[in-house]
């Protein structure tokens, strides 16, 4: 038994593909499948029910993933302890980021710790805030750059790096640019543009609504806020943004701020307490960099 069958295993896992595996493992598909074979012919059982166009693990093979992830930490933390005590951080950390955002910052703190620690493994991936959440809660992400509603979310460490109101953004010329205050029943009677469910700024705009019993009409859904407010600059709806968000946009929309949504929309890094060294190490990149 190898580690890297353990690790191929826990890839296929986690998954539930064996494309993707291969493509998170670096290596071909059919290597990933003949590894796994050989730890099922080592084992004597079948972890994989291939009769479907999702790998699910069978009884063995769910009794078997927990230790699979034990081993490989446990190898990891051998590499790790090694390492500190020769001043060399040593390991991989998986880092998240919602999509649609590109804050600056966060690319700084990579690079820094990079040039820190290149015995370090970075790997960056892109997925809706409450995903990336679960992704930090089960430790398949170490640290995510998530929009919220909640400054901490339950059972994580995080440190906010924007706190701003939602905005409803609209051209020169439309109704609610002329208004100098704007509440969310007045946005009811217009078509709303905005960010899909599982986002942070959505989950705000959505929470203020079902307080005040509101059922706006979503019109249309976007990523990204250049997405949002492209669409919402042609007409195809108002758009509902964080301030810095819609800012980005002052010369083709007008933004008025929600009155009645108090509530601000964060985003927040956000990460599982761990003793892992690399972890700790980019988190004291990240503070410095969005300082």
């Amino acid at each position: 038994m190898e580690l890297r069958q353990l690790e191929y295993f826990v890839a296929v896992a986690e998954e539930q593909n064996f494309t993707r595996a291969a493509e998170r493992v670096h290596i071909s598909q059919s290597g990933v499948s003949a590894q796994i074979r050989r730890l099922e012919h080592e084992l004597g059982a079948e972890l994989f029910d291939r009769s479907a166009r999702t790998a699910t693990l069978t009884v063995a093979g769910k009794a078997a993933l927990g230790p699979a992830r034990a081993a490989l930490a446990a190898a990891e933390a051998v590499g790790q302890a090694v390492g500190e005590v020769t001043d060399l951080i040593r390991g991989r950390l998986t880092v998240g980021m919602v999509v649609g955002c590109t804050v600056t910052p966060l690319f700084d703190a990579l690079a820094a710790f990079h040039r820190a620690h290149p015995g370090v493994e970075i790997s960056l991936l892109e997925d809706n805030s409450d995903r990336l959440v679960e992704q930090v809660r089960t430790g398949t992400v170490d640290l995510a750059l998530i929009g919220t509603a909640t400054a901490t979310p339950e059972g994580l460490d995080a440190l906010t790096i924007i706190s701003e109101r939602l905005v409803v953004a609209v051209p020169d010329g439309h109704p609610l640019a002329k208004r100098q205050r704007v509440s969310l029943r007045d946005l009811t009677t217009h078509p709303i543009v905005c960010m899909p469910p599982g986002t942070g700024l959505r989950t705000v705009f959505d929470r203020a609504c079902a307080a005040q019993g509101i059922h706006p009409a979503i019109a249309l859904q976007a990523g990204s806020a250049d997405a949002v407010a492209g669409l919402a600059a042609r007409g195809l709806g108002v758009a509902v943004l964080s301030e810095s968000m819609a800012a980005d946009h002052r010369d083709r929309l007008t933004a008025r701020t929600i009155d009645d949504v108090e509530t601000p929309a964060l985003l927040a890094l956000v990460w599982r307490r761990t003793p892992d060294p690399a972890l700790r190490e980019l988190l004291v990149h990240s503070r410095r960099a969005f300082a």
